[in-house]
């Protein structure tokens, strides 16, 4: 699949999650992934992205780790520990290099871990097309990316 096409495939139940406090990178982050097909919302603090995992029951939370309110380790700690966010995928999007992060995220089930400043918009969206597509193969659909 080019990066440009609609992820038909996927975008009709693919939801994503942008957990970032930078509006003009979660903008990006949001066009970027509406582009190849997917359903995504913005939530720009801790607590919003909280109520929004909640509601939405997304795909993927693409997690920045230094948000305002609940920090971003957090809202993967209470997502783990209940019922509606415990097999939710998550990739940490951060400034922070992994070894600075707080430890145990890859612990607690994350997909990947990526620093925001060495991260193309390309590796972007083949990371979060591989995640959606082993979500697709875990329940059971064939996917053709």
């Amino acid at each position: 699949m080019l990066m440009d096409e609609p992820n038909d495939l996927y975008g009709s139940w693919a939801k994503i999650l942008i957990v970032e406090d930078n509006y003009d990178l979660a903008t990006i982050y949001k066009t970027r992934m509406e582009n190849i097909g997917y359903i995504t919302f913005v939530a720009h603090e801790g607590n919003e992205a909280l109520a929004m995992i909640e509601k939405e029951r997304p795909s993927l939370v693409l997690l920045d780790l230094m948000v305002p309110g609940v920090a971003g380790d957090q809202i993967l700690k209470r997502m783990r520990e209940s019922e509606w966010g415990k097999d939710i995928r998550v990739l940490i999007i951060s400034n922070l290099n992994e070894a600075d992060a707080p430890a145990g995220l890859r612990a607690q089930g994350i997909e990947g871990y990526a620093v925001k400043a060495n991260l193309t918009n390309d590796q972007l969206d083949r990371m979060v097309d591989a995640i959606i597509k082993r979500e697709a193969e875990a329940r059971g659909e064939t996917t053709a990316l």
